[in-house]
């Protein structure tokens, strides 16, 4: 497919692995340049070398700091930024029985707050290039899930902050979108599958309940 992303600069958070993973593989594959925000410097580095274009900028994405300095490094390597992808983040199970208001804030500082600090601060970049923002949400923003409401505000919150900044950033050209994934096979939806006594048939009741695979 000819998208027209040749020489195109993307910031992806999380983008070492997972969906942030498909993404940059599908950027590289377009003839971009992506660019991995995020902590896991192993997994970064194998990516950067499977794809053979790019870099990665390791940080931890809690504080307004970290995202100062990654955006610092960022502009470092590219002055240049034609599009940022946010989507770090991880269902920590934070709910309203089993949670607490200091694990949910903290939940929403990893989750919700690098989404707004990192756009604010490349917002000057994407003028420039008439960019694009993609925020990566979850279809628990809409459905709900149960025993996770810190995970379900963030996404919630990223939905409206699209909407907003969609308005906002329209005279200017750029673009803002959101994705609402469900079931994705990532390592962390791995991890949470081995947390049941069957795993295999916990995969199977979820399954049964995407209407594509009953079909296949």
């Amino acid at each position: 497919m000819e998208l027209n992303l040749q020489q195109k600069v993307f910031v992806i958070t999380g983008g070492a692995s997972g969906i942030g993973a498909g993404i940059a593989r599908a950027l590289a594959g377009e003839g971009a340049i992506p660019v991995l925000l995020g902590r896991n410097r192993e997994m970064g580095e194998a990516l950067i070398a499977e794809l053979g274009v790019g870099t990665q900028i390791v940080y931890e994405l809690d504080s307004i700091a970290a995202c100062r300095a990654a955006v610092q490094e960022i502009l470092a390597f590219r002055p240049r930024i034609d599009g940022l992808v946010n989507n770090a983040g991880a269902n920590d199970g934070v709910g309203l029985l089993n949670g607490s208001p200091e694990a949910f804030e903290l939940s929403l500082r990893k989750n919700l707050c690098h989404y707004y600090h990192l756009t604010h601060l490349l917002v000057p970049q994407l003028r420039a290039q008439r960019g694009v923002i993609l925020n990566i949400s979850s279809k628990t923003a809409v459905t709900g899930q149960g025993g996770t409401s810190a995970y379900a505000a963030a996404k919630g919150a990223q939905l409206a902050l699209t909407r907003e900044w969609a308005v906002e950033l329209l005279p200017y050209h750029i673009r803002v979108n959101a994705i609402l994934p469900a079931e994705v096979m990532t390592p962390l939806y791995q991890t949470w599958l081995q947390s049941f006594p069957d795993p295999a048939a916990q995969r199977k009741v979820i399954e049964q309940n995407i209407p594509l695979a009953q079909r296949m």
